[in-house]
């Protein structure tokens, strides 16, 4: 039973107003002593040009309880609903057992497609910390948007084409070697890199020489052609090992080379419909009149530039896939560059262009310290989850030292920590990571969320009989309800992620319904209650790990069964 709804219809029928209109006022009070759900009048003073207390009188004297309500109270401008106890356990719990890890699965985005453009690294640099914030926020989009029954694609958008190939090919001619690249791989073409930006500092020709290079692989030349195809293989080798142990798969592999011969369509287009205007000898789109700088085009010496492989991309994504949303996950520095080439799209006449969604995310340092692949003051992925696993695996050693395939949980609660730690706030906020905050198996961590889980497997395993058929509705404690009231808000938290692109919203509750667990847990004997508590109490163990282990999923991280 969705009980929001069926509130909002009780008092749309009581006010005469739309169930629309009620649906989104209706709260559900942290303290259980002001109800389980609660209606604020403050809405209808206007239009019934009363007290918003009167308000509330009236109503209560309208309203005629169903059989799952207890009893209506006004407290104030407030309406406080109690749902009966019975009802709302068995309604609730035997609803999330049925669904099990699929518990808040739907099919709301039935025949919508949904392209997710994350991670997208510059090849020929390893994968470091600047790639952790994309990487995982666009995965649990990913999944959340599955979830939720739209038909999502997930596009890795690699950087195999632009400035950084010239200044790559140029670092190369100047200072490397066959040899060197052949036995190191990409940790060389990365010294590589590091090494043409601090040169470039005290000697700017060098940026001259990048661009020559760059110029030379965009009309085909095959020396230029050949470096960039050695350089690509290197790369897509090495970042395929970090996504394994990331278990994260990508629908499509698409660099921006991909769309190299679709551009010029783009710069045509533009052209006939007057968009373009010469700059200093460069094309732009002048985008003064929407209070932002132009859109460059094409430079000076006849070159693309991002706006027109983006451009170009958003138009192929469109046609291949008629999307429902096209959802770009990158830093908040680009913020400028997507509302600009937005814009262009929306001036060539394309109402699509408002289905492009930039989200962005803030800065990501360890310790306190920024890091920066430039100045090659940069921690990699690898290591950060070598680092992980690693402090993990000693945790267990002193903790549970005789746990079987301990390695292998050490790289799960390792890893799932940092993708925890990660996406616990708001994306827009800069995140620093702590190694003794994340790791760490008390608190709002990820470690404190797969080890409830943990107990929840335990607890089951240690169990023999059945309990699919209890009695739920023996569960009337205030700490048995508590934890349903957050099973049933979960659905619910589910969507708002997916509303407002944002992951946090499931970590949070992940952290309420652990907390609520562990405080059920201790009120609560479990295995040693009389048989039909302890088979009641048992369904809600079950129904609390499967929703655990079915939002740990929606962020990326594994749920393993003993830690």
């Amino acid at each position: 039973m969705d009980y929001t709804a069926e509130i909002a219809n009780i008092l749309a029928s009581a006010t005469g107003l739309d169930t629309g209109t009620i649906t989104p006022l209706i709260e559900v009070p942290k303290d259980t002593a002001m109800g389980d759900f609660a209606f604020p009048c403050f809405r209808l003073a206007k239009e019934l040009r009363k007290a918003p207390p009167a308000i509330a009188a009236e109503l209560m004297e309208k309203i005629v309880l169903p059989e799952f309500l207890d009893k209506c109270e006004n407290a104030g401008p407030y309406l406080n609903f109690f749902v009966s106890k019975g009802h709302f356990a068995k309604t609730v719990l035997s609803a999330a057992f049925k669904a099990g890890v699929n518990y808040g699965a739907s099919g709301e985005g039935a025949n919508r497609a949904v392209v997710l453009d994350y991670s997208s690294p510059n090849l020929a640099k390893q994968l470091h910390i600047g790639h952790l914030y994309t990487t995982v926020i666009g995965n649990s989009l990913y999944k959340i948007y599955n979830t939720l029954g739209y038909k999502t694609i997930g596009v890795n958008y690699l950087g195999d084409w632009g400035a950084q190939y010239g200044k790559m090919f140029a670092a190369y001619k100047l200072w490397g070697n066959k040899e060197a690249i052949d036995q190191y791989g990409i940790d060389e073409t990365e010294r590589l890199y590091v090494r043409f930006h601090k040169e470039a500092e005290t000697d700017p020709s060098l940026n001259d020489l990048a661009r020559a290079w760059l110029v030379k692989l965009e009309n085909g030349d095959e020396e230029a052609v050949s470096l960039w195809n050695w350089f690509r293989d290197i790369s897509i080798k090495d970042i395929e090992k970090l996504y394994d142990r990331l278990h994260i798969t990508f629908d499509l592999y698409r660099g921006e080379s991909y769309y190299s011969d679709k551009m010029p369509a783009v710069v045509d287009e533009l052209r006939a419909k007057n968009l373009l205007v010469e700059s200093d000898g460069a094309m732009i789109v002048d985008l003064e009149a929407y209070k932002m700088p132009p859109s460059l085009i094409l430079r000076s010496d006849g070159g693309t530039l991002y706006p027109t492989r983006d451009i170009a991309t958003a138009f192929d994504r469109k046609t291949e896939f008629d999307f429902y949303k096209a959802i770009y996950v990158t830093d908040m520095r680009q913020s400028l560059h997507f509302a600009q080439f937005f814009k262009v799209i929306e001036l060539m006449g394309y109402d699509w262009a408002k289905d492009l969604v930039h989200v962005p995310y803030g800065l990501l340092s360890l310790e306190g310290e920024a890091l920066s692949s430039r100045k090659g003051n940069v921690l990699l992925l690898k290591e950060l989850f070598d680092k992980a696993a690693a402090g993990i695996l000693q945790i267990i050693n002193e903790k549970n030292p005789d746990l079987a395939g301990k390695e292998a949980v050490a790289e799960q609660v390792g890893v799932g920590a940092i993708i925890f730690g990660t996406l616990y706030n708001s994306r827009i906020k800069d995140a620093d990571i702590q190694w003794s905050k994340i790791l760490s198996f008390e608190g709002e961590t990820g470690p404190y969320v797969q080890y409830t889980h943990a107990r929840c497997a335990s607890l089951l395993e240690k169990a023999s009989e059945g309990f699919a058929d209890a009695d739920v509705s023996l569960l009337a404690d205030e700490a048995s309800l508590a934890l349903a009231k957050l099973i049933y808000e979960y659905p619910g938290k589910i969507k708002e992620a997916a509303e407002k692109l944002e992951p946090f919203v499931i970590s949070r509750h992940l952290i309420d319904i652990a907390q609520a667990f562990n405080r059920f847990y201790h009120d609560n004997p479990i295995l040693t209650s009389a048989d039909g508590l302890r088979q009641a109490r048992l369904y809600l163990v079950s129904v609390v790990k499967d929703v655990l282990c079915g939002g740990l999923a929606l962020l990326g991280i594994a749920a393993p069964e003993r830690m």
